[in-house]
């Protein structure tokens, strides 16, 4: 007969939004254990297994702190009650917790009261939280079962009868109970005890500050610009005008390198992929990007998760996974093995080509060409890194200009997505990868006068000798990243230039003089040296800036880019990934438009 070996949860604490499936592990009556679910229709032996879900309501319910949800709350803004933001949001552990979340937690109000035509709070916050009363538990929902201990002073609620349950809000607060028992398939009857299992108590997911979209130029995007961005809550999302479009740029941090060890800072209930898919979809969604590129995307995760699901909000995708003659690491489980994903509102672009660049191949390429034979094998084991580039070619179904010298043309776009080599001792490595995909790009320029995009995560800081190449278009000879060249690819140094008029879009938050008080804010967030962010990837072990979305300047216009985060609202006492930011590295978005086409 089947029995139930033992059951355990992936995750020590459930989070609303995010679905819990516990492991069952089961002893066929050979003696073998199988994690296989058995399911009615697919039994086991002649078995299978009845899950239950069960709310366990106390006759006192906890409301949780919405900064630090493993902690039950003893303040409640009454601020945001006033303007209509979820309850959720207005609890606090304590006064200190409130007061040094303030200056963050009034984005909340001020976002919510201009939604509803309101007013601003006053700055101080010294009158908007309350001593939270004793709360009673919500008579709506699923009808009481039976409380086995009588006394308990707790109600049971039946939630679910599948194995896979996915906590809601009326669960915050509460501890989760999950059964399962062995049943005959033929008698419908149990056989053996009940197996059960308790959570923690349910929490909220955790928000982070939204980030708002900051105009860069004169009547950029407006007021939607100043109000938009990031909302949990899908309100005040970032709206492009005609003839404008958004770009994502996202290395959202693949479950593989996600390890405990490599991040001890981030709670492990936080870090595990469970948690972070969904709080990175949401993140993306809300962002209500017209093109997103993402780095770090696991395959099987594009195959089951972001394909799927990006496809619901209205995203057509392409992929390109990398290679794996370098990758020995995983050896068979090939969907350990990330890439890139590029996606694009269907009702905004058409795909027209997909390009896909495999460095290895240029790797080989070069090496037949230029390196002796005696040579060839380190230079292999140098240059092999299974680095990739997608490029995709899309045509946009809205004008990009209001110019009526444009009407009737075909409006391409060029957008390529990369993640460089990470290695930092390989700066030849990283400096020839970026010189490759330029190379490539200029073949396209030449074949169509086509705007483009080259987003990705170069694992390169601001002034370093990939920076300087694609900011540039050429690098000084005494740079002194071209020191580090063993094999001799970088000579001669000449030949490291192209002619794509790339520009850094996040640079124009300080190349753009004047403008509001956003926009100077956003400058003291860069560095005035390079005039790029000062960080884009924020752990314990380093901060600084890896990732950018360059643009053609001849063909595009920056019109608004989402805020930068400041490393306060990252908190004191921690770094990324976080639970409010699931990738430790941060999202970049800017908004465009293409430029007129000049009659010659």
């Amino acid at each position: 007969m089947v029995s139930i070996v033992r059951v355990h949860l992936p995750s020590e604490i459930p989070i609303v939004g995010c679905e819990i499936t516990p492991y069952v592990l089961l002893r066929r009556p050979d003696g073998s254990a199988t994690t296989d679910d058995a399911l009615e229709s697919a039994p086991v032996d002649g078995c299978f297994l009845r899950y239950k879900w069960i709310r366990i309501q106390s006759d006192k319910k906890v409301p949780v702190c919405s900064i630090h949800p493993t902690e039950a709350a003893t303040l409640q803004c009454l601020g945001c009650l006033k303007v209509k933001i979820p309850v959720t949001k207005s609890y606090h552990c304590s006064a200190k917790c409130f007061a040094d979340t303030w200056q963050h937690h009034r984005v909340l109000h001020e976002r919510a009261a201009n939604t509803e035509n309101g007013t601003e709070e006053d700055g101080s916050g010294d009158h908007l939280f309350g001593r939270l009363p004793t709360q009673s538990p919500s008579t709506n929902g699923p009808v009481p079962i039976v409380n086995p201990d009588k006394n308990s002073g707790e109600t049971w609620y039946e939630v679910g009868r599948s194995k896979t349950y996915t906590p809601t809000s009326d669960d915050i607060g509460h501890v989760l109970r999950f059964e399962c028992v062995v049943v005959d398939v033929d008698t419908r009857i149990p056989v053996g005890a009940v197996s059960s299992i308790l959570t923690s108590r349910v929490i909220p997911a955790p928000t982070p500050t939204p980030r708002r979209m900051i105009p860069v130029v004169p009547g950029g995007s407006g007021a939607e610009a100043i109000q938009g961005g990031f909302d949990m809550d899908g309100r005040n999302a970032s709206v492009t005008s005609m003839g404008t479009f958004t770009v994502l740029s996202y290395n959202i941090l693949a479950d593989t390198y996600a390890t405990n060890d490599v991040y001890s800072y981030c709670p492990s209930w936080a870090l595990s992929w469970t948690y972070r898919r969904q709080n990175l979809l949401r993140e993306i969604v809300g962002y209500h990007a017209d093109i997103i590129c993402l780095q770090e995307v696991q395959s099987n995760h594009y195959e089951e998760f972001f394909a799927p699901e990006l496809d619901k909000h209205g995203y057509q995708a392409l992929y390109k996974k990398r290679t794996s003659e370098y990758l020995q690491i995983y050896p068979g489980n090939p969907n350990n093995i990330d890439g890139c994903a590029t996606f694009f509102r269907r009702d905004r672009f058409t795909h027209v080509k997909k390009y896909e660049v495999e460095f290895n191949k240029a790797a080989q390429s070069l090496t037949d060409a230029v390196i002796t034979a005696g040579q060839k094998k380190a230079a292999l084991n140098r240059l092999i890194k299974d680095n990739i580039a997608l490029i995709a070619v899309l045509e946009a179904k809205f004008g990009g200009s209001p110019s009526p010298d444009n009407s009737g043309k075909r409006q391409l776009l060029c957008v390529a997505n990369t993640h460089v080599n990470v290695q930092q001792e390989l700066k030849d490595v990283k400096l020839w990868q970026v010189h490759t995909l330029l190379k490539g790009l200029e073949k396209i320029a030449v074949s169509a006068d086509i705007p483009m995009l080259v987003c990705g995560d170069f694992n390169s800081v601001p002034g370093s000798a990939p920076h300087t190449l694609l900011a540039l278009g050429k690098i000084d000879q005494m740079h002194p990243d071209l020191s580090i060249d063993p094999l001799g690819i970088l000579r001669p140094i000449n030949k490291l230039n192209h002619q794509l008029c790339l520009v850094s879009a996040y640079s124009s938050f300080a190349r753009i003089g004047g403008g509001s008080y956003e926009l100077e804010q956003q400058r003291r967030r860069t560095d005035p040296q390079t005039n790029e962010p000062l960080f884009t990837n924020c752990t314990r072990d380093f901060i600084g800036t890896h990732d950018y979305i360059f643009y053609t300047a001849d063909s595009l216009t920056v019109q608004s880019l989402l805020e930068l985060v400041d490393e306060e609202s990252l908190r004191k006492d921690t770094a990324l990934p976080s639970p409010e930011w699931s990738s430790d590295h941060i999202a970049l978005l800017a908004e465009f438009r293409c430029k007129p086409k000049l009659k010659h």
